[in-house]
């Protein structure tokens, strides 16, 4: 989860945000580039006195300078639609969950599991050892290093489920089923937020995921249901 005065990506806990987090340190290396070639320019012509007609009327010149964005752009967008397809790939899961917001709470459903239910408020009562409008009553419990696939949709207007350290930003819409692949790589909790603005209390539909090794989770099944 985030920290006072962080100023970079939260750490990644799965593939495709490490590869999100690659993709964004890969585009800021070629813009940091293009930004100080831009800014020597505009130095040297201020402080250059003097004018150089052919430079304004050449032909070459106007071919490079089109050719180099064009470049430019190529080494941004290769990389990025990589990454969009990657999002997007649909592999053989080992257990699905869906998703259902609500106005203004989740409820998770492990669909490879008979009457396995489960709904989650955000906690009201401040507590010290809670994080105030982040902790909920029920955690999603998922195992670590499987495919996962996150089946989303809405009981009644746009939610937004997001869990940043995942990668995870999907939308709940009424009506339709959105899905994304995710494969959690280490234990722990990881918090997120509804991302759509959905009513009066949207800001109190906090999300929490306990990722635990495949024995617990198996064991936490057998308690729970």
């Amino acid at each position: 989860m985030s920290i006072w005065g962080q100023m970079n990506f939260q750490d990644s806990n799965s593939l495709i945000m490490e590869n999100m987090i690659m993709f964004y340190d890969h585009a800021m290396f070629i813009l940091t580039i293009i930004m100080m070639f831009i800014l020597y320019l505009l130095i040297y012509m201020i402080l250059n006195k003097s004018f150089n007609r052919y430079m304004y009327e050449n032909q070459m010149i106007e071919i490079i300078w089109t050719i180099l964005p064009a470049i430019s752009l190529f080494f941004l967008a290769f990389p990025s639609l990589n990454l969009l397809y990657l999002t997007d790939e649909n592999m053989n899961s080992n257990l699905s969950i869906k998703v259902l917001a609500n106005q203004w709470y989740w409820v998770y459903e492990y669909m490879d599991f008979k009457d396995t239910n489960v709904e989650s408020y955000m906690i009201k009562n401040f507590d010290l050892d809670k994080f105030r409008l982040l902790d909920v009553d029920n955690h999603l419990i998922l195992p670590s290093k499987l495919n996962l696939k996150f089946l989303v949709t809405s009981m009644d207007v746009i939610h937004s489920f997001t869990v940043p350290t995942l990668g995870i930003k999907i939308d709940a819409v009424p009506g339709r089923l959105n899905q994304i692949m995710i494969m959690p790589m280490n234990s722990g909790l990881y918090y997120g937020q509804c991302s759509e603005i959905c009513g009066i209390n949207h800001s109190f539909m906090p999300i929490v995921l306990e990722v635990t090794p495949y024995k617990m989770f198996l064991n936490w099944l057998k308690n729970k249901f």
